[in-house]
Order: structure tokens, then sequence, then C-alpha cells
């Protein structure tokens, strides 16, 4: 009996993993639209993982392998259906990230703000939401 349980912790545990890979690949996905990907960025996306649950030891596996599924995928709905499926605390910390990513040179150019917009309709978050959570980051930066 212990054993299955331990089994079902464990498989619990795989998924949430495989979660945070495509949350952390359409974080990348973001950061390198602009050709730019900088330590802030990475910093950045650390940091959404560590708040939506991530364990700071698994930090680097977590990047590296959303790296390699950034580079091999040549679409952003990949890494959308797992986040759609989040509650929307957890779409507000992938969009907060995603705006900070954006402001962190200070500058949103024509393909960063097209791919909120693509993103706010793909993770069924309201169009306020997302406004306000921009100015949000706006002001801090």
């Amino acid at each position: 009996m212990f054993n299955l349980f331990t089994k079902e912790k464990e498989a619990d545990k795989d998924k949430n993993h495989l979660s945070l890979i495509s949350v952390a690949a359409l974080l990348i996905h973001s950061a390198k639209i602009d050709e730019n990907f900088t330590q802030k960025e990475r910093l950045i996306i650390k940091n959404a993982l560590i708040e939506m649950g991530a364990d700071q030891n698994n930090l680097d596996e977590i990047l590296k392998d959303a790296e390699l599924k950034e580079k091999d995928s040549n679409q952003i709905l990949e890494f959308t259906k797992e986040v759609k499926n989040k509650s929307i605390e957890e779409k507000k910390i992938v969009i907060e990230a995603l705006w900070a990513i954006i402001y962190s040179d200070k500058n949103a150019d024509m393909y960063e703000a097209n791919l909120m917009r693509r993103l706010s309709g793909l993770l069924y978050i309201d169009a306020k939401i997302v406004g306000d959570i921009k100015e949000k980051i706006k002001t801090n930066q």
C-alpha cells in the first residue's frame, strides 16, 4: 500500500516537472524573440518557476530541458497547452514573468507586443488583467 502511494507521489512530481518545463520553454521563447537571451531574463524565469513550485535544486535541469524543447519546437501552442490548464494565479505568474522578460531591456518591440497579444488569447486571460500586469511591470522597471 505504501509503495502505491509513493508511486503516485512520484508520478505527480514527474507531471509537475514536465509542466514546469513547458512553462520555462514558453518563457525562454519570449526571451529569445528579440534574439538576446540575457542572464537577467534567465533569473526572471528561475524566479517564476520557484514561485510556481519548482525545487531550487532542479532549476538548472528544468531550464536545460526547456531550452532543448524550445529549440526543437516551431510553435508556441505546444507550450501554451500546459499553461492554459493552470490556475489563474499561476497564469498571472507566467504573464508577469513574460512582461518582466519583455521589459528587462526597457523596450517592447512589435514582435514582443504581438507575442503577448497572442498569448493572452491562447491562455484565456482577460486583456484587463494582462494590461494591469504590464503597467505594474513597467512602473517597477
